[in-house]
């Protein structure tokens, strides 16, 4: 693996292009500088990367006419030939995947530990769902007394995608792979925090053979280029990967226009350690499933739930390794945590600190930041309980809330208790316990004596505030496809006559 000094050099020849000319929407297969800018900042130091063009709603239209215009030859295209440029597009992510990692990081802060899979789970991303373009539309054959019923999928139209700023890259593969699969045009509007590796996957996806205007780019602001996005009568649907409250705005604001909303939000989500468990595992678990990804990630175990027989030795053990992880320059091979992704998100993640503390909790590990930068140590709350702000608020930072329970049905209700309900984590060694509790634990996945590991033919989603709809296998298409129904007469069936003498 390179060392920092190697990953610095390499980036600055990737940031070369970036600096002179700054990052531009891609609408149609040409730049567009567009009429106003605004800097994209690197949280390692908070210098200026470059100047990015800031989206307008004239921009949308542009975008959204050149999505609506490419769209029939895009869905009429053969279900081969679409297949053939996806799977080009994996192998253009798979050779620029150092440079898409060295950029993200330097973007968004993000350990090139981690950062350096991310491109390739993006390319994996692309095969998958290219793999799956020959039986998209395929439907079923349902007969009935009178008529043969034939149902099949046609794409639902120009959609636009919402990503966001935690691993900017690989999420927006894992929303555009499968709309173009399903013969969707899109427009991508990249969060504004990182929109560096938004315009790596355009060029790639051009590169490749994908026709102007099927995947168009505008970077800018959720309140006036995701509104224009969400609003335009022209985009059918939404897929948006985001806080909570921007999912509840986005679908208010797509209302009037009926679109479909795909939303992928926020969590609260709850790892409980029961006695019986493998406790190495689990909390080698429990560190990877908080501390990883800097904390920034939806499916993070922010509430810790340990059964109070074991709860002392293993906070002692779980103090020691948090202490231990290493914060750092993203770039440095051995950094486990790198920078928060900006002044605001670091402002609202070190603001619990006083929080935790005020409310009775104890900061067992972290509680500091340093400068320059946005560097936040990895932090454990204990003591707490589950009424407190730290167990109910997602915080979205290397941040764990670490609350006692006695009983199973004493953790099953503190987990419960949340407005969300994503993923849940249960480490336990008896079955039947774990059949109990993942029957009545509210999450849309979960995982028994595992940390969060994707499978791709999976639904992956959830309940309550956490979100409306699913992504992964043919539940993709589902959200990107419309159903249509066709009935056949098999014979002469009698048909009620009105109007006859």
């Amino acid at each position: 693996m390179a060392s920092l000094e190697e990953n610095l050099s390499s980036l600055q020849k990737h940031l070369a292009s970036f600096r002179e000319k700054g990052v531009m929407h891609r609408i149609a297969g040409v730049d567009e500088s567009g009429t106003k800018t605004f800097p994209t900042l690197t949280p390692i130091d908070e210098s200026e990367i470059c100047q990015v063009a800031c989206g307008t709603a004239a921009d949308i239209n542009k975008a959204a006419d050149a999505a609506h215009a490419a769209f029939p030859a895009w869905r009429d295209m053969p279900a081969k030939e679409r297949r053939a440029i996806l799977i080009r597009i994996a192998e253009g992510i798979e050779a620029r995947a150092e440079e898409i990692a060295l950029l993200e990081c330097y973007d968004t802060g993000q350990a090139f530990k981690f950062m350096s899979k991310a491109a390739l789970r993006g390319a994996e991303n692309f095969r998958y769902f290219a793999d799956q373009v020959t039986s998209a539309r395929d439907g079923q054959h349902l007969r009935s007394p009178t008529l043969m019923n034939i149902t099949t999928r046609v794409p639902i139209g120009p959609v636009g995608v919402i990503t966001p700023w935690n691993t900017p890259f690989m999420l927006s593969t894992w929303k555009i792979a499968p709309a173009l699969a399903a013969g969707c045009t899109v427009v991508h509007k990249p969060a504004e925090n990182s929109p560096l590796t938004a315009r790596l996957l355009v060029e790639i996806a051009e590169e490749a053979g994908l026709p102007p205007g099927v995947l168009n780019t505008v970077n800018g602001f959720g309140e006036e280029a995701g509104r224009a996005l969400t609003e335009h009568p022209k985009i059918r649907a939404i897929a948006f990967v985001g806080e909570s409250r921007t999912g509840s705005i986005i679908t208010k604001q797509g209302a009037d226009t009926l679109k479909r909303m795909h939303l992928e939000l926020g969590g609260k989500n709850p790892v409980i350690v029961f006695d019986d468990a493998d406790l190495d595992r689990a909390l080698d678990a429990v560190i990877f499933m908080i501390y990883s990804i800097n904390g920034e990630r939806c499916t993070s175990s922010s509430r810790l739930l340990v059964q109070d027989s074991i709860r002392e030795e293993f906070e002692r053990r779980l103090v020691e390794r948090v202490n231990n992880i290493r914060v750092g320059h993203p770039l440095d091979p051995k950094t486990e945590i790198g920078p928060l992704i900006s002044q605001e998100h670091f402002d609202k993640v070190t603001s619990y600190f006083a929080k935790a503390t005020a409310e009775g909790a104890t900061i067992a590990a972290g509680g500091t930041s340093e400068s320059p930068g946005y560097f936040v140590r990895p932090t454990l709350f204990t003591g707490a309980n589950n009424d407190m702000t730290i167990a109910r608020e997602e915080i979205f930072g290397p941040v764990l809330t670490s609350i006692p329970f006695s009983t199973e049905e004493e953790a099953l209700q503190i987990a419960n208790d949340t407005s969300y309900g994503l993923t849940g984590y249960v480490w336990t060694n008896d079955l039947t316990r774990a059949l109990r509790f993942t029957d009545k634990l509210e999450a849309g996945m979960i995982w028994v004596n595992s940390e969060n590991v994707r499978h791709l033919p999976t639904p992956f989603g959830g309940v309550k505030a956490s979100g409306i709809g699913r992504d992964g296998g043919d539940w993709s298409f589902e959200f990107y496809m419309e159903q249509k129904h066709v009935g056949f007469a098999t014979g002469q069936h009698k048909i009620t006559k009105l109007g006859a003498s």
